[in-house]
Formats: C-alpha cells, sequence, structure tokens
C-alpha cells in the first residue's frame, strides 16, 4: 500500500485507476518490428488485465539497440547517469565505477638532455553492446531494476523481457525510460520491451551475438540453459536456494517465534530469501522460558503463526497471492514431504474473491530424510528438520554450499555465532543473527545490504557490489603527441 504520507492521500485510488485505465488496451511503445499482439497475464488476486502487448522481432530490436547505442555514447558517463536520474534514482554504483576511470591525461617520459615524450590520452567507457534483462514473475520491478539501470548507465542499450505473467509494470517502466530519453533527445530505442509469446524466441535472443549481458532471475533450469547456451554474454544469474534458520538456542523465544512467523508467512514464500529449513536440534533448545523439545518448537512456531494471521485483513496483506498454478500444485503435494505440524488453508480475500491465497503449511522430518528439505520448494511449504545434536551448522553450511541466499541463526552463545560466521563465510551466503524485531531475514534493503554474494549456486552474482557494473563496459584509449 502507497503510504499517504509520502505518496498523497488520493495515492492508492490514483494509482489503481491508471493501472485499470491499461485493462483491455493496446500498450503501444512505438517500437520497431512489431508482427502481432499479445495478453497473456492474469493477476494472482484473480484479475483479468486483457493488456495487449507488441510482439517484436528480437532482431528488429537488436537493429533498433544498435542504432540508438552511438548517441548514448556521445552524451558520456555523466550525461547517461543524469537521464537515468530521470528515470530512476538507483545509479550510483554505475555512475562510481565509471568516474574511477579519468576522461583523460597528459603522460609525460623524460629523455634525458632530449625534450621529453609528451602524450595526451583520452580514455572512452564504452558499453559492451546490447543487454538482456529477463524479469520473474513474482518481483517483475524489483528484480528487473538492478540489471537494467547498470546496463543503462554504463553505456548499454537495454531490452526487457519480462515474466509472460507479470508484463505490465516492466511496460509501465519501458514506457516511462522511452519518454524520458525522447525528452533528452536521444533516442528512446535505447530502452524496448520484448513481449514473446513463444520461448524459443527468449532462446533466441539470449543466444543472439549482439547481446552481450544478461540478468536473469527464475527458476534452475533455464537459468542453468543460459549460463550453459549464452556463452558470448556475461550472465547475471539469481536462481533458485534452499535458505535455512539453525536454532541452538535463544533468550527471547517469543519474539524469536513472532519474527520466524512474519518471515514464514511474507508474500506466501514466494521470494528468494525466504527461509524453507528451520534446523533444531534433536534434543530441543535452551531458552528463557526453559527447555524446549523438537515437537514444543515446531507446534509453537505453528501457534505463532495462527496467531498472526488470525485477523484476516491482516492475514491478506501480508500473505498476498500465490503467482503461479505450480506454486499451488506443490502446496498440495508437499504433505508427502513429512509430518504435518500445521496444514495450508484457503484465505478468502475480502475485496478480491478470485485471489488464491494460503497460508503456510509446516512440515516436521528428521535429517536424514533429506529430500524433504533439500530440494526448493518455492512458496509457502517450509520444512523443520530434526538435526542431530551441534551438527545443526554443518548441515546448514552443506544446504548452502548446494544453494542458498540467507542464512539465520538463533542462539545464545558466542562461540556458535563465531563458528556459523565462518561457515558462511566458506559457503559465501548472507548471515542474519537472533532477529527478533521489525527486521527479517528475507527481507533485503536496496543499496545498503548485499543481497546475494556469487559464492554458491543461487546466485553468481550480488547485485550490490562493483563486480555487477564493472563488467558491462570496457575502456577504449586514444592517444596523439603533444608540444
Amino acid at each position: 500500500m502507497p503510504s499517504p504520507k509520502v505518496y498523497g492521500e488520493t495515492a492508492q485510488d490514483d494509482g489503481r485507476r491508471a493501472v485499470e485505465a491499461c485493462f483491455g488496451q493496446d500498450f503501444d511503445l512505438g517500437q520497431p518490428g512489431r508482427s502481432g499482439w499479445m495478453a497473456s497475464e492474469r493477476s494472482p488476486y484473480g484479475v483479468e488485465l486483457g493488456v495487449r502487448y507488441p510482439v517484436c522481432d528480437g532482431q528488429a530490436l537488436i537493429d533498433a539497440a544498435h542504432a540508438a547505442m552511438p548517441g548514448w555514447q556521445r552524451i558520456g558517463a555523466q550525461g547517461r547517469a543524469g537521464v537515468c536520474l530521470e528515470i530512476l534514482e538507483a545509479v550510483a554504483y554505475a555512475y562510481r565505477e565509471m568516474k574511477f576511470i579519468p576522461h583523460e591525461t597528459v603522460w609525460e617520459k623524460p629523455q634525458g638532455k632530449n625534450p621529453p615524450l609528451k602524450m595526451k590520452k583520452h580514455f572512452e567507457i564504452v558499453g559492451r553492446g546490447v543487454a538482456l534483462v529477463i524479469g520473474c514473475g513474482t518481483f517483475p520491478t524489483w528484480n528487473t531494476y538492478p540489471g537494467l539501470f547498470a546496463a543503462l548507465a554504463t553505456g548499454n542499450p537495454v531490452i526487457v523481457k519480462p515474466h509472460q505473467n507479470a508484463i505490465l509494470p516492466a511496460a509501465i517502466t519501458v514506457r516511462i525510460a522511452r519518454e524520458v530519453l525522447a525528452e533528452a533527445g536521444l533516442d528512446p530505442n535505447l530502452v524496448t520491451l520484448a513481449a514473446f509469446d513463444k520461448h524459443e524466441a527468449t532462446q533466441a535472443l539470449a543466444t543472439h551475438p549482439a547481446v552481450k549481458s544478461i540478468d536473469f532471475t527464475g527458476g534452475n533450469a533455464f537459468g542453468q540453459w543460459l549460463i550453459s547456451n549464452a556463452k558470448q554474454a556475461q550472465v547475471y544469474a539469481e536462481l533458485a536456494g534452499v535458505n535455512n534458520v539453525v536454532i541452538e538456542s535463544t533468550d527471547q523465544y517469543k519474539a524469536m517465534l513472532r519474527n520466524l512467523a512474519f518471515t514464514l508467512c511474507l508474500y506466501s514464500g514466494q521470494m528468494c530469501t525466504t527461509t524453507q529449513a528451520i534446523l533444531v536440534p534433536a534434543d530441543g533448545i535452551d531458552t528463557d522460558q526453559g527447555r524446549k523439545s523438537y515437537d514444543e518448537v515446531c507446534a509453537d512456531l505453528a501457534t505463532s503463526i495462527d496467531k498472526f494471521l488470525a485477523d484476516p485483513a491482516v492475514a491478506t496483506a501480508v500473505l498476498g497471492a500465490i503467482q503461479s498454478p505450480d506454486t499451488l500444485a506443490r502446496i498440495a503435494e508437499a504433505p508427502a514431504h513429512g509430518r504435518v505440524v500445521r496444514a495450508s488453508t484457503k484465505i478468502e480475500h475480502a475485496e478480491f474473491p478470485g485471489a488464491e491465497v494460503r497460508s503456510p503449511l509446516l512440515l516436521a522430518c528428521d535429517a536424514a530424510d533429506e529430500k524433504a528439505y533439500m530440494e526448493e520448494r518455492f512458496g509457502p511449504s517450509p520444512s523443520s528438520s530434526r538435526s542431530p545434536t551441534a551438527r545443526g551448522g554443518d548441515l546448514s553450511e552443506r544446504i548452502v554450499r548446494e544453494s542458498a541466499l540467507t542464512v539465520g541463526l538463533y542462539t545464545t552463545k558466542p562461540e556458535v555465532v563465531d563458528a556459523m560466521t565462518e561457515a558462511t563465510w566458506r559457503a559465501g551466503v548472507a548471515l542474519s543473527i537472533n532477529l527478533t524485531g521489525g527486521v527479517f531475514v528475507n527481507q533485503s534493503a536496496g543499496f545498503s545490504d548485499y543481497h546475494g554474494v556469487g559464492m554458491n549456486p543461487a546466485a553468481n552474482a550480488s547485485l550490490s557490489d562493483s563486480a555487477f557494473v564493472a563488467n558491462r563496459f570496457r575502456v577504449v584509449q586514444r592517444r596523439h603527441h603533444v608540444e
């Protein structure tokens, strides 16, 4: 919900009207190579959008991007950053990396009795080529913007390929970008939308020789296909992972349970950072409320989830809606993988009766049953694993090495914190320690947290470090003698 204090008292109604004005209409972007229209979206809240998007030939988009590139190059790093700031104020890292390189300098070499050699050298930041940004269905803007602006600010034209069920947010972004570029006297084809109705069209575009970088968020199958087949491009991939929390002990038992309950409920577990496995010692944990057995921890967590979701208005606001039928199928088959501690239930949405809202399902299983918790199951079906005493940290590290973006730890012992910290260094994953307040393991703050590390299969890059930007451009030098 937009804050009335920040965006104005009518912001929510204004936004709703603006979106509804797109329903059932052609979303024309004025792009080249249009061969038809497609409409594939259905809101997880049960709303039929009926928005028709232009289907454009991939080669036509690449040709247009190449034609737009010289003008983008001519305005330089500062000019590009300025235009991007008009689109979105999120290009600080790209601008910093480019400003490390001086625009020009004079080189001088002494020659003894002879006059020194003098050369004037110019260094030009040059984008590597066309950038392709492939969006996901659950976070069509949050996961699209980093690659879009990192590529654009460093001199590259960008083709945005949204998920077929989440096109409208990307289309609105592309339309605004094209309008701003045109207002600045630049070719709007620096940013285009590739709304394809065939998977093969995306594959052909991703492997096109002109595409030099690809940003992808999504499942392992297509992500690994991109890494294996798009050899001509630098692929920045955020894939699936099994995030986990280790509970060794706590001195704030109720607060820990409330924090975990919110974590498991937020957006129905449809976040790449959401906890999927909770590792609890088989002989229980020490707490400020006495010793708690494994079964008690599981039952108390289920009760905490029930209390949090008791108010339907709170429940629907926090849970959101299930985005994909595949997620609903995973919820249905999840009970086969363990003992059901808390069953998932359908919650009716007062405003959107067609919304697919589900509460989290909580399973209990033994650490020996690896199939129950070592495989990524996107959605609200986490597992609580009964781990051997004092082995939770080792098991967590093993899971992370397979694939994970986040790890949480609850303990009252400094030596456990130290051991877990070293384990996350080895495995390359972000660690959150004893979260009991208003910060949750599955939340990443833009330009403050390092989202992804790039050291395990869950992600081969971080969205917040210099490496995410620096490989998107090259420095082309020219030099000449000066007197």
